[in-house]
């Protein structure tokens, strides 16, 4: 039964296109798991919260990339060695400095969000609403997750008020 009233042909290039999503996922809640275990220095309390935040909704995009793979009625990729093989987000050493670790995590934000935009344009030509609505809120949230790691990476700039 079809009760999903989608062209199962196509949405094949969909289903591929978002193992490759959690395969990412897969790799870049790894790496957020290191950072958090292994930040030191200045800005530990912050950054380790912060990790802690970000691996937590990782986590929550991983399980939700694998049920959306589920009811398109296609099985997600679900071994580690598959991931590292079809990722482009690469392992990350264990000690870095926290300014390393957050630039890394910008380059990795790149790569989802690339990856991301390149999906919806897939759904798109299956006429795939519900995984165009499901990117498009990953693709909202990394990008202000991204914007705040940004801002937190630069040289604090005394500003000056101006006066009316």
């Amino acid at each position: 039964m079809n009760y999903l009233n989608q062209n199962n042909e196509k949405l094949i290039p969909v289903v591929s296109e978002l193992n490759g999503l959690l395969a990412e996922y897969h790799i870049y809640y790894q790496k957020l798991r290191n950072f958090h275990w292994n930040v030191e220095g200045r800005n530990f309390f912050d950054l380790h919260e912060k990790f802690e935040e970000m691996y937590t909704e990782a986590r929550v995009k991983i399980d939700e990339i694998a049920e959306r793979i589920l009811t398109l009625r296609h099985h997600p990729v679900s071994r580690y060695s598959d991931y590292l093989e079809i990722a482009k987000i690469e392992e990350s050493d264990t000690l870095l400095e926290d300014i390393e670790m957050v630039e890394i995590l910008l380059e990795d934000h790149g790569i989802l969000i690339s990856k991301m935009s390149h999906i919806i344009k897939v759904c798109e030509n299956a006429e795939d609403e519900g995984t165009i609505d499901l990117i498009g809120a990953y693709i909202r949230e990394l990008e202000k997750t991204s914007w705040m790691l940004n801002a937190w990476s630069k040289k604090s700039v005394k500003k000056e008020v101006e006066t009316a």
